[in-house]
């Protein structure tokens, strides 16, 4: 059985989001036990498991994430590497509709390699910022929202690009609360420059600490932003140590995600179920 492992909103190696992808060739997944081992065992943000589905039917492939210690609702970045590999591996072509918690999520190829997922919007609701938040991160905090039971962050607006970049939160103190991350932006520095606004996402209730680029917290972001800068197409910049672009584009109550991704690792998982 193949495993690959492939960089998600990146052009180059290294960089943006590493994700997990394993094809199945069942016609159903396997037990649980063992999909959330090989997550485990790859350690990565979020592994993706696929298996093709009967033609004639809303989806092609069936597709769930899981991360080191969960199964997650919505992943944007595993995603767009599973549709990568479905894509340069020949197994699909053009639009593939993916089965998930989520609904049925739509990815597009670009002739230039990009991928672009179609996913739902997530929705905004103001919120007091919960004081074990608010100690963790020990920054100046301009807005707090919810965004709904999909994705179930905390979207957090900070004062500036540069506070969101030297941002160093208390992780022990965020794994506490009840969200599946808290996510925290601010508007770029440069307004004129290759992004419009910056992001850094942090997990550690579902076992990861920093989340590089964090797919699904665009639709979040994508809403928050365009009602700010009053342009419905955007480009964030996501990362700490590693960084990657995820161009958006807000289509009322869906979302389109767009980015490119290279694989760096196709080898063999021995452990098959």
């Amino acid at each position: 059985m193949r495993i690959r492992i492939v960089d998600a909103f990146t052009e180059r190696p290294f960089a943006g989001n590493p994700a997990g992808v394993v094809l199945l060739d069942s016609d159903a997944f396997p037990e649980d036990a063992w999909l959330q081992h090989v997550a485990t065992e790859v350690n990565l943000s979020e592994t993706a498991f696929a298996h093709p589905l009967p033609p004639g039917g809303d989806a092609d492939w069936a597709l769930r994430w899981l991360t080191p210690a969960a199964e997650v609702n919505l992943c944007g970045h595993a995603t767009l590497a599973t549709a990568h590999v479905l894509h340069t591996t020949g197994t699909a072509t053009g639009t593939v509709r993916f089965r998930t918690r989520s609904g049925v999520l739509i990815t597009t190829a670009g002739a230039d390699g990009s991928i672009t997922m179609d996913f739902p919007t997530s929705p905004l609701t103001p919120v007091e910022v919960p004081d074990t938040v608010a100690r963790a991160l020990g920054a100046e905090i301009r807005s707090c929202h919810d965004t709904g039971p999909d994705i179930g962050d905390l979207l957090v607006e900070l004062a500036d690009e540069k506070s969101v970049r030297d941002l160093t939160p208390d992780i022990a103190l965020l794994a506490g609360y009840r969200s599946r991350g808290v996510i925290v932006t601010a508007a770029a520095e440069d307004p004129d420059g290759a992004h419009d606004f910056v992001s850094r996402g942090f997990f550690p209730s579902v076992g990861i600490d920093e989340d590089p680029v964090t797919g699904s917290a665009h639709t979040a972001l994508a809403p928050f932003w365009s009602a700010r800068l009053g342009r419905d197409t955007l480009v964030g910049l996501q990362g700490g140590a590693r960084t990657g672009l995820v161009r958006t584009a807000l289509r009322g109550d869906r979302t389109l995600l767009s980015g490119s991704a290279v694989t760096v690792i196709d080898g063999e998982l021995f452990a098959t179920p």
